[in-house]
């Protein structure tokens, strides 16, 4: 069974519309030796979310400015420099009205949105009277001194922040697996604590065991190289090995045709590799663990394969890497069973600072369970209060039909018996 890519983090956005406005570089194969040449629809597929707060607004513009042919044009010409130091968003002054008036109405959008959402946080701490523009300023893609108006201001400064944001990505994804791991290990010897000696020793001995199994898996060849490919080629493709061809292979996974390939493109590539230490029936096999294995695999290709470093691999770079020595002979690839994932000081660490939000829970937790029961005493006292309140009500009625007196009314006027 092969396993979906889980999307990451998507290469930079506005980058990916320059590339896919690139023609694609011609390369004949032979369709006859493929055995799948149905068309793939993939390249409708929508990109997947980057992870970016604003997200669904960078999506938008890029969208809009591809309306227009005159930017277009720009970013087939453009590098990626040109794009990251802002060069190319003084083009905007160029193009059409439209395609302003829809960036306009977008950034309204925007600005509505996060004004929404500190009122909402606001709200949520009780708190009135703050200044919502000075709050505007913690978001730094748009330029908040003018909401109405979408201006090359906003693009540098979009472009800038979706840059800065996704270069932090995987670096946040590799933190939080070590801290997945580590909580991991923390709640298995919290676990065996509370276990007896005999039962402890069982759950030990199963530990070990599972861990032999898992590491017990066909050897994973090194990402990118020519083992690595080959496998895809034969296996994924359907191909013979002895035909392979870099130019072909690198046709044949640029799903979307656009001339490159791009990070989801190539975590695709790994899955067969992935699929020899991973299986989601396994009780060993963590498929968290899978997914951080298919980013380390990613990186390190980009980190190799990627000389100018904007997240996409073009077929020139693509053929230079497949010359290189580390492409016919590479070093074996550790997978993550064979690398410690952290030190006993860092888990202690890490356990230092668990036990002191626990702590700060549990008073949050006895503060709220004060408040309960002193609320709860209050509620008991006017209950009371209200019960003595009937009674009296009831006595001074008793003693007014013991004296003759007509009862009172519910807002105590006097009720006065019908004459016969």
């Amino acid at each position: 069974m092969r396993w979906r890519t889980i999307p990451l983090c998507y290469c930079f956005l506005l980058v990916t519309c320059l590339l896919a406005a690139l023609q694609a570089v011609p390369i004949d194969i032979d369709k006859t030796k493929v055995q799948n040449t149905e068309p793939v629809e993939s390249a409708k597929i929508e990109p997947p979310d980057t992870g970016l707060y604003y997200d669904e607004y960078l999506k938008q513009v890029i969208d809009v400015l591809e309306t227009d042919k005159h930017f277009r044009e720009k970013l087939q010409k453009a590098d990626i420099e040109e794009i990251k130091s802002g060069k190319l968003s003084k083009e905007l002054d160029l193009v059409s009205h439209h395609v302003r008036t829809k960036l306009d109405e977008l950034k309204r959008q925007e600005v509505g949105r996060l004004r929404m959402l500190i009122k909402a946080k606001l709200d949520s701490f009780q708190d009135m009277g703050m200044d919502h523009q000075a709050l505007l300023k913690q978001f730094d893609h748009l330029n908040h001194m003018n909401p109405d108006k979408f201006e090359s201001t906003d693009l540098d400064m979009l472009i800038k922040a979706a840059t800065k944001d996704l270069e932090q990505y995987d670096k946040t994804r590799h933190e939080e697996f070590k801290k997945y791991e580590m909580m991991k290990e923390h709640e298995r010897r919290e676990y065996l604590k509370t276990l007896d000696e005999e039962k402890r020793k069982e759950e030990e001995s199963k530990f070990e065991e599972m861990k032999r199994k898992h590491e017990n898996h066909p050897k994973v060849n090194h990402p990118g190289s020519k083992d690595q490919l080959k496998e895809v080629w034969e296996e994924t493709d359907g191909l013979d090995p002895n035909d392979f061809d870099p130019k072909t292979f690198f046709k044949l996974h640029d799903v979307n045709s656009d001339g490159f390939l791009d990070e989801q493109e190539l975590e695709a590539l790994f899955t067969k590799e992935l699929e020899k230490v991973y299986d989601a029936q396994n009780e060993e096999d963590d498929m968290v663990e899978m997914e951080e294995e298919r980013l380390r695999m990613r990186e390190h290709v980009m980190n190799e394969v990627d000389t100018n470093k904007d997240r996409l691999v073009t077929l020139e770079e693509f053929l230079k890497a497949t010359e290189k020595k580390e492409f016919l002979e590479p070093d074996s690839w550790e997978t993550l069973d064979q690398q410690q994932l952290f030190t006993e000081e860092e888990l202690k660490e890490y356990e230092n600072i668990i036990a002191f939000q626990e702590n700060e829970l549990k008073k949050k937790a006895d503060e709220l369970q004060k408040q309960k029961e002193e609320l709860q005493r209050q509620h008991d006292q006017l209950e009371a209060q209200k019960q003595e309140y009937h009674q009296a009500v009831q006595q001074m009625e008793q003693r007014k039909l013991q004296q003759g007196i007509a009862p009172s009314g519910p807002t105590g006027e006097q009720k006065l018996e019908p004459r016969m």
